[in-house]
């Protein structure tokens, strides 16, 4: 656990292991999208950002 990098009186257990960042559920979003990163795999911002930007299509296409 660590403490949001934009946010620091929120403790977060989300952590960029690229940057070595911490970042509450409000800021997660990946940092390089487009560069390599050998931790993407492992990494929980990473696949929460995914999931999110799924569930947002999903509800999209459902209201029209």
């Amino acid at each position: 656990m660590g403490r949001c990098a934009s946010h620091p009186d929120r403790e977060t257990p989300y952590q960029c292991m690229k940057h070595g960042v911490f970042m509450c559920e409000q800021c997660f979003r990946c940092r390089d999208p487009e560069l390599y990163c050998k931790h993407r795999t492992a990494c929980p911002i990473h696949f929460l950002q995914k999931s999110r930007k799924r569930r947002d299509a999903e509800a999209d296409r459902a209201r029209g």
